[in-house]
Parts: C-alpha cells; structure tokens; sequence
C-alpha cells in the first residue's frame, strides 16, 4: 500500500513562511471557573484539535506530542518514528458544560477505532489512536465507553485505541496550532486527500453535533 501521509502533510508545512517554535510544556489557562483537561491522540493532531474545539464548553485545544521518550521533540524527530510520542491534542474544557465521558464519545466518532497502523492515510507509530487519562476517574471512564464500544456491534474488528497513563505534554511548534484556521485551503485539502471526513461517514454515519450538558 502506496505511504501518502509523509508528503501530504510535509507538502503543506513547507508551504508555511514563519518559523517553528520550540515545543514546551502545555499549562491550563488563568482565570474563574472549573477547568479539567483531557488527553486524545487520533491521527494527525490538526484533525482532533479542529474537532475539539467546535465542542461548547471547551476552551481551547493544543496540538503536541507525549507518549514517548524524548523531551522537547520536534515534529521532524516525532515524524521520523524514533521518538515513540503519538501526535495527540490536550484540551481544557469546562466540566460543568461538557463532562469527560461526553468528550469521549466526540473522540471516538472522529477516529477509525479499529486501525492498528495509524489513521485513515497516516500509517506508523504517531498516528496510532490513544486515551491519555489524568486520574483514576478518568481511566475509569475510558475504559467503560471503550466495553460499551465494543460491545455495541458496531465496528468490524477489535478496537486497536489504546489507554494509557497521561505524562509530559509537548506542545507542537507554533505552524502547528490552528493550523485548520490559519491555513484553511491547505487544511482542506489534506483532509480530503487522505480520506478522514469519508471514512468517518462510513463509521459513524452523517456527521452530528457533539452532546453536551448545556444542551
């Protein structure tokens, strides 16, 4: 099977003018209110952070890396396959307008569940799909919506998402953030290429709003 992943997404980054930054640690925003954060990795991060942030009551979405061994990766080393770190996407969301197992639900109907190698035309090591959970609560969850997954008959083959213990969180070089906003045609076109939107409506059906407690 032909790999399109690579030049896809190196097409679009080199197509970008400003500089990476350097990846660092991702802290919660200041401010009032109950905030919780949630770790999902789901192929090519620039996919999940758009999906989370169309979510009521999540405030924002980063793109990075964890999972792996090396601290501070950069999206070249990540993309070499060495590092062991997952594309993932830390989202900080409000409890009291959307609870984690809500979150859940969104996070499984924006994957194919059931690809060990990858996601749609992403194939190898950091576009593998995993939970990353910050307390027994939410190990606990994750760990029920994926039985009830599957157990509801509706996928073909066993669920390969794997869940795991949350640990460093590296934010992705900047080029990498809102990239769906920023660059919306070059977004789009990947998207498309690689087949996720098509997929998705053959797992899921018709896309559907997210549920939330405001609702």
């Amino acid at each position: 099977m032909p790999r399109t992943s690579r030049p896809l997404r190196w097409l679009a980054a080199l197509l970008l003018a400003w500089p990476m930054a350097a990846a660092h640690a991702q802290s919660p925003p200041s401010g009032g209110g109950p905030v919780a954060i949630a770790t999902f990795a789901g192929g090519c991060f620039w996919c999940v952070e758009e999906a989370f942030e169309k979510v009521p009551g999540v405030h924002r979405a980063v793109s990075g890396y964890t999972g792996g061994t090396t601290e501070q990766p950069t999206y070249e080393e990540v993309a070499s396959k060495t590092t062991g770190h997952f594309e993932a996407v830390q989202v900080t969301y409000d409890p009291t307008k959307v609870s984690y197992p809500q979150l859940l639900d969104w996070f499984w109907r924006n994957i194919d569940p059931v690809d060990a190698e990858g996601q749609f035309c992403d194939k190898g090591s950091p576009y593998l799909t995993a939970i990353f959970y910050h307390d027994e609560a939410q190990r606990a969850a994750a760990e029920a919506s994926k039985r009830e997954l599957e157990a509801s008959g509706r996928l073909e083959r066993p669920i390969a998402t794997v869940i795991r213990p949350a640990g460093p969180f590296w934010v992705a070089e900047d080029y990498h953030q809102d990239y769906y906003k920023k660059n919306p045609n070059r977004y789009h076109y990947y998207k498309f290429a690689c087949g996720r939107a098509q997929r998705l409506e053959r797992i899921w059906g018709p896309p559907k709003p997210p549920q939330t407690l405001t609702q």
